[in-house]
């Protein structure tokens, strides 16, 4: 049994390696930002600091749900909402945080779109 699960494991991640080396550049990316943002980061305005720990912890907590693409209904339609919610909200937020200038967040909206349809992907 033992040998059938690593053996299923490794089909998996073999056929979805471009996949899980993109979770673990965006994983390593959330945990540095993150440590930077409650370590480094000290904005004048602290409802700068405020939008810094919102794109924290969004870009962590959807790339851990990027793990599960593999296993969805639609996994490329999943992964790549994930991906560009990431990258729209997440980074607009983090540019936002990181230039004190809010009009740099105008594409955030449309990241948590895409992270809304990379949900509403998972009923079948």
């Amino acid at each position: 049994m033992m040998q059938i699960q690593g053996l299923l494991t490794a089909k998996l991640v073999q056929a979805n390696v471009w996949l899980f080396r993109g979770v673990a550049v965006s994983g390593a990316l959330a945990v540095a930002l993150g440590a930077y943002g409650a370590h480094g980061f000290k904005p004048e305005n602290k409802s700068f600091s405020d939008v810094f720990d919102a794109a924290s912890r969004y870009h962590l907590m959807h790339t851990v749900a990027l793990l599960a693409a593999p296993l969805t209904p639609r996994p490329k339609i999943y992964a790549g909402c994930m991906a560009m919610g990431i990258l729209l909200f997440s980074g607009s937020c983090y540019v936002v945080a990181l230039t004190q200038n809010r009009r740099f967040g105008q594409l955030a909206p449309f990241g948590g779109l895409c992270f809304i349809g990379g949900w509403l992907s998972l009923f079948a």
